[in-house]
């Protein structure tokens, strides 16, 4: 167990890809909510802000670099914090398709899955009669059917693309523990230089389950796998936030929290905003003992780039 004092990373996850509109009206879509929420988790406390995009007509997922532009400018004008753009973004487009913002806008980071996977938000239909937008009831329940394709190839072309081309650094999500043997053999392949980033990711439907010994289990093999040649976060889905979130630091490593990965505050009670979840979880950090990161630290505890070199 860590000692209390070690900085902790607090990224926080806008918006997504997974709720939709219908489900919170704190949910951003319009650019100017994306910036306004992604600004004010910032001030709150996150170091990170991992961002989607969204129409702005009707709340869909985009992958539009200009849907991106539409907000990307102001945060980074306004606040200093770490800006990770996603890969993944839509489950029914190509991995070319999904890197297309983040070449547009070489940030610092961008996400990156670990392994292709069954990725499914259906159960999420039967929860609602009503909805804000015809897309979305469809949408749901046809995830059953995706395939979140993330290949050796696809990888290895996100690596050339993303990380030699433009020096963008990794948030490999690990949903499962195959995939940390994934990435252990891309980066024993070179594809990915020391020090790597491991999001680990409990409770999304085609992953790995949101218990504690699970995040036990997929911390221990990493530490077999990579030694201290790895950084570490985890996120927790849905009700499973909170608490493996403040596990996670009190065993040493990062949290994220975001409306992306859980649109609550508690159980039962949807959160106000972003900057809702990043006050919980700073607040209940700080009581335990745990100093939080600010976005210079970050930068430094993951070898970024710095926001000067991004192209926005």
């Amino acid at each position: 167990m860590k000692k209390p004092g070690k900085k902790v990373i607090i990224t926080c996850a806008i918006t997504g890809a997974i709720h939709t509109p219908t489900m919170s009206d704190a949910l951003p879509y319009r650019p100017e909510d994306i910036a306004r929420q992604a600004i004010d988790a910032a001030n709150a406390g996150a170091a990170v802000l991992h961002l989607h995009a969204r129409n702005p007509e009707d709340g869909s997922v985009s992958i539009d670099p200009e849907h991106f532009m539409a907000f990307l400018p102001q945060i980074k004008a306004s606040t200093d914090a770490v800006i990770n753009l996603s890969t993944g973004g839509s489950l029914t487009n190509t991995v070319t398709q999904r890197i297309a913002p983040a070449k547009r806008v070489s940030p610092e980071m961008c996400s990156l899955n670990m392994g292709s996977m069954n990725f499914s938000m259906h159960p999420l239909a039967d929860k609602y009669k009503e909805w804000k937008f015809p897309w979305e009831e469809e949408y749901l329940r046809n995830s059953d059917t995706y395939i979140f394709r993330n290949t050796f190839r696809d990888i290895g072309m996100v690596a050339r693309e993303l990380g030699e081309a433009e020096n963008v650094k990794f948030e490999h999500e690990c949903y499962d523990v195959g995939h940390l043997y994934n990435l252990k053999f891309c980066m024993d392949s070179g594809m990915f230089k020391p020090p790597i980033f491991i999001q680990f990711i409990f409770g999304i439907l085609g992953g790995i389950g949101p218990e504690v010994d699970n995040l036990v289990f997929m911390k221990r093999t990493a530490d077999r796998l990579f030694g201290d040649s790895y950084r570490w976060s985890v996120l927790g889905a849905g009700a499973a936030q909170m608490n493996l979130a403040t596990t996670a630091a009190m065993l040493g490593g990062n949290v994220r929290v975001g409306l992306e990965d859980s649109l609550q505050i508690s159980r039962g009670k949807l959160a106000e905003s972003n900057a809702h979840q990043v006050t919980k979880i700073r607040s209940i950090l700080e009581a335990l003992g745990h100093e939080i990161a600010t976005p210079e630290e970050a930068r430094e505890m993951l070898v970024l780039k710095g926001s000067s070199a991004v192209r926005f």
